[in-house]
């Protein structure tokens, strides 16, 4: 079989290109430190390694939505913990005022109260950082709790607590209703000491804004001047109130352990996030990544082939017949 010099030279040319491909690919490899470039380099690894960014896309994506809970959560435990300082001194102010019989330091002391609701009042209609109302439910554009002409304060706002869905399988409520945080009864109520119509226990009020009504109303009743019965009614008056307040301070202080515990939560979840993030990217270079050594010694390899086919090719010009017999 004869074999022509164009033959000859189109070997030695696909040669040279065939070295110089595989070179510039293993330069590629150690400009960008993966392995797999293009998904045709490796399309098991490839494909692998798109479900690995997926992965870690996702963990990411949870890692934001617990920023925003916490911040959420931070907030409004922040003044939840405020309520329960200005509750707290309601029921110091309810104990003092108990057995004060002077109605100068009765109105004293109504006025007090009036200064300790205006400021939980103030509270459950406080803003975050966007001017989102955060004790209102998804209702966020409007205060939550609005007071009449009367002094009497209702309830407004949404009545769904926004939730948020913080990993894979967990979802938390971020941001609880004023109905629930100042309106509620804490899961073991106190009770009144009489029974209701049909002999059941009746639970003592549960909304801070009433108890402090009542307080203001007994306290402004004249006392010089009342009759028996009116006193007595009005110190059962401002028993009920303290029953009632101390509901809500049990209630203020379950919803603080509550927010406290999940923000734990959150830590805990932050943390195991963080160790799959670790998982993602360790995985992630296993399957496309280069092994540094290996790739160093293959490129000098070929770098030191396309040499040797440069070197053959050039070389081929004396094998010509003219060049043999001039």
């Amino acid at each position: 079989m004869r074999v022509s010099t164009n033959q000859i030279y189109s070997q030695k040319v696909d040669g040279i290109f065939g070295a110089q491909s595989k070179w510039m690919k293993y330069g590629e490899q150690l400009s960008t430190g993966r392995r797999v470039n293009n998904p045709s380099d490796d399309p098991l690894a490839a494909s692998q390694d798109i479900m690995v960014s997926q992965s870690e896309s996702k963990n990411q994506q949870f890692m934001t939505a617990r920023i925003f809970a916490n911040n959420a959560m931070s907030s409004q435990l922040s003044i939840i913990s405020n309520a329960v300082n200005v509750t707290t001194n309601v029921f110091e102010t309810l104990v003092a005022a108990a057995d004060e019989q002077s109605d100068q330091d009765r109105e004293s002391y109504a006025q007090q109260l009036e200064g300790f609701k205006q400021q939980l009042l103030n509270l459950g209609n406080k803003t975050d950082g966007n001017g989102r109302y955060m004790f209102a439910g998804y209702k966020t554009d409007k205060p939550p709790f609005v007071a009449d002409k009367d002094g009497t304060v209702s309830y407004v706002g949404g009545n769904d607590a926004i939730s948020q869905k913080v990993d894979d399988n967990r979802s938390m409520v971020i941001a609880h209703t004023g109905r629930e945080v100042f309106l509620s009864q804490p899961s073991n109520p106190i009770k009144e000491p009489v029974k209701g119509a049909d002999g059941k226990d009746i639970s003592s009020e549960s909304n801070v804004f009433a108890s402090i009504d009542m307080a203001i109303k007994a306290l402004r009743t004249p006392y010089n001047a009342a009759t028996e019965d009116q006193k007595n009614e009005a110190a059962e008056l401002m028993n009920k109130a303290n029953r009632g307040i101390r509901n809500s301070l049990n209630n203020f202080s379950s919803m603080e352990a509550m927010h406290g515990l999940q923000l734990q939560e959150l830590e805990q979840l932050d943390d195991l996030g963080s160790e799959r993030s670790i998982a993602n990217k360790v995985r992630s270079g296993e399957l496309v990544d280069v092994d540094w050594t290996a790739t160093i010694s293959s490129y000098y390899q070929q770098q030191a082939a396309l040499q040797a086919s440069f070197k053959a090719f050039t070389d081929l010009k004396g094998m010509s017949l003219f060049e043999m017999f001039r």
